[in-house]
């Protein structure tokens, strides 16, 4: 390949990447979240021991519940973790896979999982390339960037990205036939589905 053929080839790449980056929203309001109907996109995300996990719904055989969380940072977050403590086994056992995702990396999982007594498949979409892909990545602006660090809660440090990117918290539920046939979010962090209504989602008997 010439010089400039790879001198064109890195300056598509560039643009590229930059449009890519400017998809994404400043605001959480600004979401657009992958609707009900839609082919439910594969992702590639890591376990907490760091080892990779790929989702393909295309090769799906069973209902997949994804629970987009922004970190084990928030307040919130762990609460609704807390919440569903009672209703992730009933999913289960009627079946249903359950997958939570958050921007945190993946050594910071392990240390949600130390903690506490989730027995949950936590997953780190550090990246956010998989919160992209179903529409709820949002930017967070500078001075709430800097505010956070203030409250001692550092972004770069929790995913190790300078991303400064955060999912708007929401709830897909994937059909066998890779199509997502329930979803909730909502860009109010602090507004959380319960666990009686994500049951119900997944036709679940509570």
């Amino acid at each position: 390949m010439t010089r400039s053929l790879l001198s064109l080839f890195a300056g598509l790449l560039l643009i590229s990447s930059a449009a890519f980056a400017d998809a994404v929203p400043n605001r959480a309001e600004d979401v657009s979240p992958l609707p009900v109907g839609a082919e439910a996109p594969a992702f590639e995300a890591r376990t907490a021991t760091g080892e990779p996990y790929r989702f393909d719904a295309a090769a799906n055989d069973a209902k997949t519940l994804v629970i987009f969380y922004r970190g084990g940072w928030c307040p919130y977050c762990n609460r609704h973790l807390q919440a569903l403590q009672n209703v992730v086994p009933k999913l289960t056992e009627a079946g249903v896979d359950v997958l939570f995702l958050s921007a945190d990396r993946p050594e910071k999982l392990a240390e949600s999982l130390s903690e506490g007594e989730l027995d949950y498949t936590l997953l780190s979409d550090a990246s956010m390339a998989a919160s992209r892909a179903f529409g709820v990545a949002f930017r967070v602006d500078d001075d709430t960037f800097e505010k956070y660090k203030g409250y001692g809660i550092d972004l770069e440090a929790a995913s190790g990205y300078d991303h400064h990117q955060l999912p708007v918290p929401a709830v897909y539920l994937i059909g066998t036939d890779g199509k997502v046939e329930f979803m909730h979010s909502n860009a109010d962090y602090k507004v959380r589905l319960s666990g009686a209504d994500i049951l119900s989602a997944a036709g679940v008997t509570g």
